[in-house]
């Protein structure tokens, strides 16, 4: 058995450990209680300004009596809370400062292990960066994926089919009725997004990484099963305190490379590079953009899901969730790699198997060829890499030569995308920049910009886009994304002129802006940065913006990347 770190708190026979000790009396527990046993903390984000982890008070009970019944004390906690809804200027910009608040408080508190219970958007990669640099023995677990949503007879998803109704309403292909009807029709259970999207891809992908059990990232959040995986979470964390599996044991190589090429077997949004990039920063595990492009050029897109496909999570875990479309995956993945469960991935998969086929496909009969999934372009227009999302992409758009429309920011564009005299054409490349981690700041989920109105009108479902911006992972079009180094930083976006022929060629992996080097070199010389954002002169806004990493790095902070360990300091008494 590992030495329980919480012993240095509670066994102290001085001063620090009578202070420690007498206050945990106010919680109605005895001496012996903190003694010998190990201590397990839930790491809670439930908020109601999150409302996708509003259930997670309820499901933190269920870890808790899974913590007790193997003999350990469950102290819950709470953290900052990231609500992907309501956050502005964008979530994005306090994943690092959530990351820090879960890092610190796990730290500081005399704590064995912990159970990280998030879902949105952002809470479950924050935790996991706090949880990997600190290196405490942890497991982790979504709240899980609403209810499928219906609207007149229809299955509707979150995000993808508030887009295309969006652009319906802009049509004036659907009224302004008929938008608020869908409203109240689509989010109808507790959970997040039910579709592809970043919560969904990051519960996948934490799945795959081996740091939470089998089957957890699919089951719904209204599934009586997602209570009994809480409790079974809070029973192996009591485990891993005495064993000391830790999440440096399990987030290898291996653990990446699997995340990488399920997030192609699944069509996973292409925020999941980011949150990779950054976890793998945290515990020192080399991990690049090219290598996310040339581990996923070999992986087949096997679930139909929204965005790239029909269907919505609660039909992927009926059909036999991630643990099935693994064991598709064969040698796909490295099935020695080690989990949270104390066995290797190839254990955990043993058995499971696909009970519906239209939902997760075999390998010999894929929704997508293999070489579909997040493809890193790099050229003179983005020398730090961009990316996009293949599989939501128009096909023929993904080799596309056009003239620029350039904006400075996203109110530009949006004041000018209802202009009916508009010079813009469906063979236009649109580019808005300034919309990085330090241009926003925060790096928006506005890279998906909206049709202008002129071209929905005329029958035009796609342009290229091109951002230093993100897109949201339920989000699909041929959008190039996280163009680095970013406008705001002097990367070669900040150069385009509107005019400028801008070449796209996915099977290439190039993004080329056809401008004269000398021309190039000349506006270089001419162009001066765009002033501070003004909300970031002061506090966290001020430290993101001076501090933050560009897109090819993870967009984590500069002071974050590595581990820390787990030790607190000095007692304060």
């Amino acid at each position: 058995m590992s030495p329980l770190r919480s012993s240095t708190w509670w066994d102290d026979p001085g001063k620090a450990g009578f202070i420690a000790r007498h206050h945990m009396r106010q919680l109605g527990l005895t001496r012996d209680q903190l003694r010998g046993k190990p201590v397990v903390g839930i790491c809670n984000s439930w908020s109601e300004l999150t409302p996708c982890n509003a259930h997670l008070r309820t499901l933190a009970e269920s870890v808790r009596r899974g913590i007790t019944a193997a003999g350990g004390l469950a102290l819950e906690f709470p953290t900052m809370s990231i609500g992907e809804p309501l956050m502005r200027p964008t979530s994005m910009m306090f994943r690092n400062l959530m990351s820090m608040d879960v890092e610190e408080t796990i730290r500081a508190n005399p704590l064995d292990a912990v159970v990280l219970l998030g879902g949105c958007d952002k809470t479950l990669p924050a935790q996991l960066m706090g949880a990997a640099s600190v290196d405490l023995p942890a497991i982790a677990l979504s709240g899980g994926p609403m209810l499928t949503g219906r609207f007149r007879g229809k299955t509707v998803g979150s995000g993808t089919d508030i887009w295309k109704m969006s652009e319906d309403l802009r049509a004036k292909r659907i009224t302004q009725d008929d938008f608020d009807e869908f409203e109240g029709c689509l989010a109808r259970s507790a959970g997040h997004c039910m579709t592809m999207g970043t919560a969904s891809t990051m519960g996948c992908l934490t799945e795959a990484l081996g740091l939470s059990l089998p089957a957890a990232a699919a089951l719904p959040a209204a599934d009586a099963r997602r209570a009994q995986l809480a409790e079974q979470s809070g029973a192996r964390a009591v485990e891993l305190a005495r064993e000391g599996l830790r999440p440096s044991d399990i987030l290898t190589r291996q653990a990446f490379t699997n995340a990488v090429v399920v997030n192609a077997a699944i069509g996973g949004s292409t925020n999941a590079v980011l949150h990779l990039l950054a976890i793998a920063g945290r515990v020192g595990v080399p991990l690049a953009l090219d290598d996310i492009d040339e581990i996923g050029r070999r992986v087949p897109l096997l679930a139909d899901l929204m965005p790239s496909g029909r269907f919505l999570m609660e039909d992927f875990a009926y059909a036999g969730g991630l643990p099935a479309l693994m064991a598709e995956l064969g040698d796909l993945v490295d099935l020695t790699a080690p989990t949270v469960t104390g066995r290797t991935l190839g254990e955990n998969l043993a058995g499971h198997q696909v009970w519906d086929r239209e939902v997760i496909r075999p390998l010999d009969n894929p929704v997508q060829s293999a070489d579909n999934g997040t493809a890193v372009l790099r050229g003179n227009l983005a020398p730090g890499g961009a990316v996009l999302k293949q599989s939501a992409a128009s096909p023929e758009l993904l080799h596309h030569r056009g003239p620029a429309l350039v904006f400075d920011s996203i109110e530009e564009y949006l004041r000018a995308a209802d202009d009916p005299d508009l010079a813009v054409d469906a063979d236009t490349v649109l580019v808005v920049r300034n919309l990085g981690p330090r241009g926003y700041p925060g790096m928006p989920e506005l890279g998906n910009l909206p049709l202008p109105a002129k071209l929905l009108a005329q029958g035009v479902t796609d342009m290229v886009r091109i951002s230093d911006a993100r897109m949201s992972g339920t989000a699909y079009g041929t959008v190039v994304l996280h163009v680095a180094p970013e406008a705001a930083a002097g990367g070669p976006l900040a150069l385009v002129r509107t005019g400028d022929t801008v070449e796209l060629d996915v099977a290439a992996r190039t993004l080329h802006l056809d401008v004269d080097p000398g021309e190039l070199l000349a506006r270089r010389t001419a162009w001066t940065p765009p002033p501070r954002p003004p909300q970031s002169e002061r506090g966290w806004a001020r430290l993101y913006v001076d501090r933050v990493l560009q897109a090819d790095k993870g967009v984590d902070l500069d002071f974050l990347v590595g581990r820390s360990g787990d030790q607190p300091g000095k007692a304060p008494f």
